[in-house]
């Protein structure tokens, strides 16, 4: 009995191996549209030390409205996020619609939630030169109190106004203005 476990656990060790999936070399390739994405998210800052940068994009990110949620220096990492009334006209004129036509009423997106993830990290082995990245997401919730959207935020005026905002405060920051 103990040799037909023997030779049980031999042919599973011998056939195991085969049985295994590989990754394809593209699925660990970024696409050039996250490339795109990262580097509207990504500024470097030069001439400043890393807690001169954390105080200034935590101050921007309260300029902004947002409440700062977690902060942990040692990381590098500040995470912030704000309520916003999500009301599109669009869906309400289609509401109304449906509405009116007789279909009852439709939910529509009601609130949101604006979050804001902040990583900086020096560059190389540089500490006075660092790469700051945020990344803006939102989750929104319908009149039926329902989460219908979570989304990265894409639109490159608010990372272009962001990063426009932080080099100011970095520049008072660095000089102690």
């Amino acid at each position: 009995m103990l040799n037909i476990q023997k030779i049980s656990l031999l042919i599973f060790v011998i056939f195991l191996p085969s049985c295994q999936t590989t990754i394809p070399k593209e699925a660990l390739k970024l696409s050039h549209e996250s490339l795109k994405q990262r580097t509207l998210q990504t500024r470097k800052y030069e001439g400043i030390v890393e807690n001169d940068v954390l105080a200034a994009s935590a101050g921007v990110l309260q300029d902004l409205g947002f409440n700062i949620d977690e902060s942990e220096t040692k990381l590098g990492l500040i995470v912030g996020s704000k309520d916003r009334d999500a009301v599109e006209s669009g869906q309400v004129a289609v509401a109304v619609f449906v509405a009116l036509l007789g279909g009852g009423s439709m939910p529509i997106d009601e609130k949101q939630k604006i979050k804001a993830s902040i990583v900086v990290r020096p560059f190389k082995h540089d500490i006075k030169t660092h790469h700051v990245r945020v990344t803006f997401q939102r989750i929104v919730w319908d009149t039926q109190k329902r989460v219908s959207k979570i989304e990265g935020i894409r639109d490159p005026k608010i990372y272009q106004d962001f990063f426009d905002r932080l080099s100011k405060s970095v520049f008072l920051e660095a000089h102690k203005i």
